[in-house]
């Protein structure tokens, strides 16, 4: 369907390609992207969560071992840089006990805690466990990038992707979930774009839905497409 390569062309792919993560790669990349999940998952834009990756990246603080060693002051000061300041305390505190429970739990290794998760509804249950913080919408974030990756990453499609298909008349609005993600995969296995993987049409949906179908007042650089404006 032309309408998938215009919207990958027009608003990009997987938000961890964005950071300059490679999740496909191993886990220490794995690792770099539920950092940056907990981050996004906090009610902040999109770009201070992704300047504060950045500080924290080029600090080297995306592991365990490095995010427990800064401590809880050290942390602030990097949330705060990033401009992540109305969040900082709880982010902090948030880091420091997820890193905690994974090191303790897991050996600090995700990939261990995806092996020992049973079915994707243990897999998440496993990562909400981490921290009273860890909840639905950061889990979405983190999984849905990692499909294909981890069998049991099976998240259901988010609400601000199902709003971008349903705008695009890629998938009806009243779908179950699993019906709807049923829907999209087979729309990329019909029409896959060259140089990106359905993981990249579920982040491109996000965008369009956050940035364009629930601002109806913003431009849409899919206006031509979109089913509810014409």
């Amino acid at each position: 369907m032309e309408v998938i390569a215009e919207l990958l062309t027009r608003l990009g792919g997987k938000f961890s390609t964005e950071l300059g993560i490679k999740v496909a790669e191993g886990p220490e990349e794995r690792q770099k992207w539920f950092l940056a999940a907990i981050l996004f998952g906090a009610p902040i834009s999109g770009s201070l969560a992704s300047r504060t990756y950045r500080v924290m990246a080029d600090q080297g603080v995306t592991c365990p071992d490095a995010v427990l060693a800064r401590g809880w002051e050290g942390l602030v000061v990097l949330l705060d840089q990033g401009g992540y300041t109305r969040y900082d305390f709880k982010t902090a505190t948030k880091l420091l006990t997820v890193m905690t429970a994974l090191k303790e739990n897991y050996q600090g290794d995700l990939d261990l805690l995806a092996a020992t998760a049973r079915d994707p509804v243990d897999l998440e249950q496993r990562l909400r466990a981490l921290a009273s913080g860890i909840g639905p919408t950061t889990i979405n974030i983190f999984l849905r990038e990692l499909r294909n990756i981890w069998p049991q990453a099976q998240p259901p499609l988010s609400p601000l992707a199902r709003l971008g298909a349903d705008h695009l008349g890629l998938i009806p609005g009243d779908l179950s979930s699993a019906e709807a993600w049923k829907i999209l995969w087979a729309h990329w296995q019909a029409q896959p774009a060259a140089g990106f993987e359905v993981t990249d049409l579920e982040a491109a949906l996000v965008r369009l839905g956050r940035d364009f179908c629930r601002k109806p007042r913003k431009p849409c650089p899919l206006k031509s497409w979109c089913k509810r404006s014409n």
